[in-house]
């Protein structure tokens, strides 16, 4: 156990975390709604200081990234726990598990053999993913430090919840983030997340003014946030942050307490991508459907191919000194180390 950062004592051995939005008060002997930061005698503790429950070295397509470093390899880890409550979360097993297990585990690991690890297995970049890596944010600031120093870049898979100081803390060590904006609505957010949708949007517009290159996903799920008009709204809330923000819509399947709502109809997801067009984003990918053309990156100027992939896998890579091959126009992303 560490002790936690970002937070205030109250008195009366009360805290106030001030790592997420959640701005949790918590009791002598509770923890707060992440389930990994636990107030003992008016001092909170991380409880998940370096317990790593999942390290993988993955494809940064898989995060997705699309226009940071593609082709290369990402190390990826994970402690268990979330500030969020999702019903449809994919990772509920150690997302949820503080919380549904009332269980903390994971394998002891210094941030300087997470480092290691993630260059001996030929990673560019580690990214913290699978769960919220808020939650661990003592690991992650640790890790990306030293990863940076190493020639690293760092990259958060993130709900975006966490608060201007926490982003502050991590500085110039946090290269990249693909944020969920999970719903353009407040209901969903309140009812399908236990969340609000202001602070994402927030932590968007401070990630932009940082200088982080941003890419956003949106999993689609049938009845809850697939309205036409709301998708409408979300993509010209992207397209007033930065028309080349890459836009990704993903197809649900049915998964943890949501296994009554049916997978997302293909056409569902194939519509939101026009949409996401129309309403002037140069780049929106579709996820979670094997093969489809929106898996690719064309030149949002001459609208060549400039970037094949199947899955997660690039087989083609046209980007020339960070421009098109064929007209020359700049494409917005990282694409060199």
């Amino acid at each position: 156990m560490k002790e936690a950062c970002l937070y205030e004592k109250l008195g009366n051995n009360k805290v106030q975390c001030r790592l997420c939005h959640h701005l949790c008060v918590i009791e002598d002997g509770h923890r707060g709604l992440c389930g990994v930061r636990e107030n003992r005698s008016g001092t909170l503790l991380s409880l998940v200081y370096g317990k790593i429950i999942a390290g993988h070295c993955d494809p940064i397509e898989k995060k997705p990234l699309f226009h940071f470093l593609p082709g290369s390899q990402t190390y990826s880890i994970a402690t268990v726990g979330c500030n969020f409550r999702c019903l449809f979360c994919q990772n509920a097993d150690i997302s949820q598990m503080p919380l549904d297990q009332n269980r903390i585990v994971g394998e002891d690991t210094a941030p300087e053999v997470i480092v290691r690890t993630a260059i001996n297995q030929g990673a560019t970049s580690i990214s913290y993913t699978y769960t919220e890596p808020t939650v661990y944010l003592e690991t992650a600031l640790e890790t990306a430090r030293i990863a940076t120093e190493k020639g690293l870049r760092n990259v958060f898979v993130s709900n975006g919840y966490m608060t201007p100081a926490a982003l502050e803390m991590m500085g110039e060590n946090l290269h990249a983030a693909n944020v969920d904006l999970k719903a353009f609505n407040k209901e969903f957010y309140r009812e399908q997340c236990g969340a609000k949708l202001a602070p994402v949007l927030k932590t968007l517009e401070t990630l932009k003014s940082m200088g982080i290159w941003i890419e956003v996903t949106t999993l689609l799920i049938p009845g809850l946030n697939d309205k036409p008009e709301e998708l409408k709204d979300l993509a010209r809330f992207l397209v007033d942050l930065d028309p080349g923000i890459p836009w990704h819509i993903s197809r649900f399947h049915p998964t943890y307490r949501l296994m009554h709502i049916p997978s997302t109809p293909v056409s569902t997801i194939q519509r939101a991508r026009d949409l996401g067009y129309d309403a002037g984003l140069q780049y929106v990918y579709t996820g979670n459907i094997h093969g489809d053309e929106g898996e690719n990156t064309f030149c949002h100027s001459c609208k060549t191919l400039l970037i094949n992939r199947t899955g997660f896998f690039v087989s083609e890579n046209r980007i020339k000194d960070n421009g098109c091959a064929v007209c020359g126009k700049e494409i917005p992303g990282r694409w060199n180390v």
